[in-house]
């Protein structure tokens, strides 16, 4: 290559010379080489040569479970990675609840970024802040520091993106309901769970305080959790044992007088499970002396009282609390609702994406984790193309093996079919020919 390089040198300037063909004899044969020397190399070609040969800019904003996991596939060789996290470390979340109680430390879920970008040479840039603007237009994000104001330098700045990736999860979802972001504890962050193991002790060390009467003891030690889902219900489950099994026995005077009660809107806790699952669970806290209100709608929130609607009669009804903790789902983050609007999906609760995981109208924006949600087709929009390519033999009606193929690409093309068929317990295409006679007899 030194050699084909000198010569290309040497006639670069002349433009009678400027291709040259040179014939080697050698003894296993010829070598034919044939240099073309551009006669004129102006600065603005050598510009956007340069500029082809740069490297993608690739924003990732979060560091959470689907943020992570992006960062531990892509191939960095390839981009220029930036990511733009509140938070410079990854909590396994699955374990919060663990942490409230002390079954688990906190250092023990919880990863920094910089050691997970250091496993992949160190060629990603972190940046600790938040993401306040998606400019999708000028392809921007505008972000703020959330590290202390009073150090030099500004706290805002703007990254420019070819390609951005949002992973930024959501937040608590109040439903708008008074008093919840005032009085209540969340479980979304490592500092959420430390936050409420102090208060659960607070509340102990004030019970056995002198002076106070029973009753004030009672409410002190009445812990409540909004929302039967997952979350609610594990962290019921781990109090329930944090208190039974350690801190009556550091506070022995007011064993009896400890209560934990989980408020569900739904009919029943772990509603979105299967029945069995959620009725196992709902016996369990009735063993455990967990009290279960279903079909309570929470109205708002005080200092010291939580004010209730009973679904079945329309009663509203008040408790007193020591502690609340607020599970009750999530819900959609301001930078994101700011986005939506802009791109046309300011209806929506949350961001559509294909199957590609590319936000709908934006080539170049990828959304996934609770932020974004697959858009996928409706089977039924193409059910007549479907049904026409499995009748092969153009007969009109499918064959049992017709109808065997078609299930089987169906639920290829349209993942959602897989859990409805589940969902029923219909696991071959012998038990959906059952349940179509089924409803057909119905009629």
């Amino acid at each position: 290559m030194r050699f084909f390089s000198y010569f290309n040198r040497i006639f670069r300037g002349d433009r009678a010379s400027a291709k040259l063909l040179l014939v080697c004899s050698l003894s296993s044969g010829s070598l034919i080489a044939y240099a073309d020397s551009p006669s004129n190399v102006d600065g603005s070609s050598f510009m956007q040569i340069q500029k082809e040969t740069q490297r993608k800019k690739v924003v990732v904003l979060g560091t959470g479970w689907a943020g992570t996991s992006f960062l531990k596939d892509l191939d960095i060789s390839s981009y220029d990675v930036q990511v733009v996290s509140s938070r410079n470390y990854f909590a396994f979340t699955p374990l919060l609840p663990s942490v409230t109680c002390g079954t688990v430390d906190a250092r023990s879920i919880v990863e920094p970024v910089r050691n997970i970008i250091k496993k992949r040479n160190g060629e990603i840039k972190f940046w600790e802040a938040e993401c306040l603007k998606i400019d999708p237009a000028n392809k921007k994000v505008f972000c703020r520091s959330n590290i202390d104001e009073n150090l030099a330098g500004s706290n805002e700045f703007s990254l420019e993106y070819d390609y951005l990736v949002i992973a930024i999860g959501a937040q608590v979802n109040t439903f708008n309901t008074p008093g919840v972001m005032e009085h209540c504890h969340f479980l979304k962050e490592v500092e959420d769970a430390q936050r409420i193991r102090r208060t659960v002790i607070d509340c102990f060390e004030k019970a056995v305080l002198p002076e106070l009467t029973e009753e004030e003891r009672r409410i002190n030690l009445h812990f409540v959790i909004v929302g039967g889902g997952p979350t609610g219900v594990e962290f019921a489950a781990e109090l329930h044992d944090f208190v039974y099994e350690d801190l009556v026995k550091i506070y022995p005077s007011v064993k009896d007088l400890v209560s934990i009660s989980v408020i569900q809107s739904g009919d029943h806790i772990l509603n979105t499970f299967d029945e069995r699952i959620s009725s196992f669970a709902e016996q369990k806290f009735q063993r455990d002396g967990i009290e279960v209100l279903t079909g309570h709608r929470v109205l708002s929130v005080s200092d010291r009282m939580i004010n209730m609607k009973t679904k079945s009669t329309g009663q509203n009804i008040s408790i007193p609390h020591g502690m609340v903790v607020w599970s009750t789902g999530v819900g959609t983050r301001p930078v994101l609702k700011d986005f939506m609007e802009q791109i046309g999906q300011g209806n929506r609760r949350i961001l559509a994406v294909d199957e590609w995981l590319r936000v709908k109208g934006l080539e170049e924006v990828y959304a996934l984790g609770d932020c974004a949600t697959v858009d996928q087709k409706k089977i039924m929009e193409d059910i007549s193309a479907i049904f026409a390519a499995a009748d092969k033999d153009n007969s009109g009606t499918l064959t049992i093996e017709e109808f065997k193929d078609v299930v089987e690409d169906i639920i290829i093309r349209y993942p959602q079919v897989e859990l409805y068929l589940k969902n029923k317990h219909l696991f071959d295409v012998t038990d959906l020919l059952k349940d179509a006679e089924g409803m057909i007899e119905k009629r």
